[in-house]
């Protein structure tokens, strides 16, 4: 095992650490809300950065510096459009839907808040929701299992099938007996340690190059284009990097975090927390990929691992600059971005198949504690499908990251955003706007018409089927006054 002792021992006290987390919160987690949703308690700060760490996952600090990396600044749209997309979530989403879910018979999941907004007895639109969040989240935790793979493999010099096992194992564990306040409070230290590797990588880079106007000279001779934010570009190209932006309104993952918030008062200061580390973040991720190339132009005697995949630029300079003791934690954070989303995605998956078929459909009858290892139970069968996706070596984080976030945003988001905005949604419109939304992502996708990112029709599509086919019905007057009433609870709280 190629790996000088220091980094391997902090990535074990690391994990070790993550695992006693999950320890601590198993003590805390007596039913399925307390595993599921951490039996709404969390304060902003955790609210905030929980809520960040589990929507940066590996891309974070693999696939956005590899795209910056190979293409210049013309790559950053992602990041302004995720910030932009971000905000808006936080203020008309974030605190309504706190509000909405508790009126709503104090829904525990999406699929859940869905059937008793809209009362859907059928159980039609709990099952197609369930499904969605089934299909794309196996898809997005492949790609935190193919991030953390892609790390143990370049640090410790493993084979891509051990480090497939080496890097879920740790995720599976604390999410396995932890549940939801394992995963926040994990959430909240890996938050801190990304936004620590974020900071002072890109410093020592440009250190390392000698300071700003040598290091913007050298990129600029490799090639003038990398400051051109335009470059390579079309209107359609940057149309569909802004889009990502969209998909904020249907990420389970992080609306669960909205849902979990202690109360709607938390979250005007858990927007500003969650703001200011995203946009340090993202900027931070961005100059690692930036300064990387001046970095390495000027040693390519030490560029081969980076050329042959340019999802290892930060992987690459944390080894090259860094004590093994501090690149030891500064990769970490890879594993830190990883795990936290990873995390989510699997307690995500584990409670639409707990509650909303298990419960709902199997043991209508069953006892908490039942239920709690079932939730367990279901947390492994989905972390082995995602492993069996994953094996394939060939696959690229930002590639299954873009396919899933499409298919959240556009099945969810609309159906989220107009289901806290507008008291005349219906059940049929909430139907109508997640299938139209996830069938347009994927016939999009599979035709790549104008090679415009397939989020963008489909979030548009959805929102017009569920005006139209709301207009075509009415909400029945039960629905309209519990609108009514959270949404002056949330006007009061606000």
């Amino acid at each position: 095992m190629s790996v000088s002792n220091p980094t391997l021992i902090t990535f074990v006290i690391y994990i070790a650490a993550m695992v006693l987390i999950g320890f601590m919160a198993y003590r805390s987690t007596n039913n399925l809300s307390d595993y599921i949703l951490g039996g709404r308690s969390l304060g902003s700060v955790v609210t905030a950065l929980s809520a960040g760490a589990s929507d940066m996952s590996g891309w974070l600090l693999m696939g956005l510096p590899g795209a910056i990396y190979m293409s210049g600044l013309s790559e950053s749209w992602i990041a302004i459009g995720l910030i932009v997309g971000a905000y808006l979530n936080w203020l008309f989403v974030a605190g309504r839907l706190r509000v909405q879910t508790e009126h709503n018979g104090d829904a525990l999941t999406l699929p859940d808040y869905f059937s008793s907004r809209f009362e859907d007895n059928s159980g039609l639109l709990r099952i197609i929701s369930a499904v969605v969040i089934l299909v794309f989240f196996t898809i997005y935790c492949a790609s935190g299992i193919v991030a953390g793979a892609r790390l143990f493999e370049s640090t410790f010099g493993m084979s891509y099938e051990t480090a497939l096992w080496a890097g879920a194992a740790a995720t599976i564990a604390y999410t396995f007996v932890g549940g939801f306040l394992a995963v926040s409070w994990t959430d909240t230290v890996q938050a801190t340690l990304m936004i620590f590797a974020l900071i002072l990588t890109p410093v020592i880079v440009l250190i390392a190059t000698g300071g700003f106007d040598t290091t913007f000279a050298a990129i600029e001779l490799k090639d003038a284009g990398n400051f051109d934010m335009l470059k390579g570009t079309t209107f359609i190209g940057i149309i569909s990097l802004m889009g990502w932006g969209l998909g904020y309104f249907g990420q389970p993952h992080i609306l669960a975090r909205f849902m979990a918030a202690d109360s709607v008062k938390s979250i005007a200061k858990a927007r500003r927390i969650s703001m200011t580390w995203m946009i340090l973040c993202l900027v931070g991720t961005c100059a690692v990929g930036f300064f990387g190339i001046a970095y390495f132009s000027a040693h390519p005697e030490v560029a081969g691992p980076v050329t042959e995949n340019h999802e290892r630029v930060f992987i690459e300079l944390a080894k090259i600059l860094f004590n093994p003791w501090i690149a030891g934690v500064l990769l970490s954070a890879i594993l830190a971005a990883v795990m936290s989303t990873l995390s989510c995605q699997l307690l995500v998956c584990s409670s639409a198949l707990t509650e909303d078929f298990y419960k709902t459909f199997l043991r209508k009858g069953a006892s908490q504690l039942e239920l709690v290892w079932v939730g367990r139970a279901m947390v492994l069968l989905v972390a082995v499908v995602a492993i069996l996706i994953a094996s394939n070596p060939e696959n690229r984080v930002l590639g299954l990251v873009s396919y899933a976030w499409a298919g959240f945003g556009a099945a969810f988001g609309p159906v989220v955003l107009i289901s806290v905005l507008w008291k005349g949604m219906t059940r049929d419109g909430a139907l109508a706007g997640i299938l139209v939304g996830a069938i347009t992502v994927v016939v999009w996708k599979h035709f790549s018409i104008w090679g415009l990112y397939e989020i963008i029709p489909g979030f548009i599509l959805g929102a017009l089927a569920i005006y139209f086919v709301s207009r075509a019905g009415s909400p029945s007057k039960a629905m309209v006054s519990r609108f009514e009433a959270a949404d002056e609870a949330f006007k009061a709280g606000h």
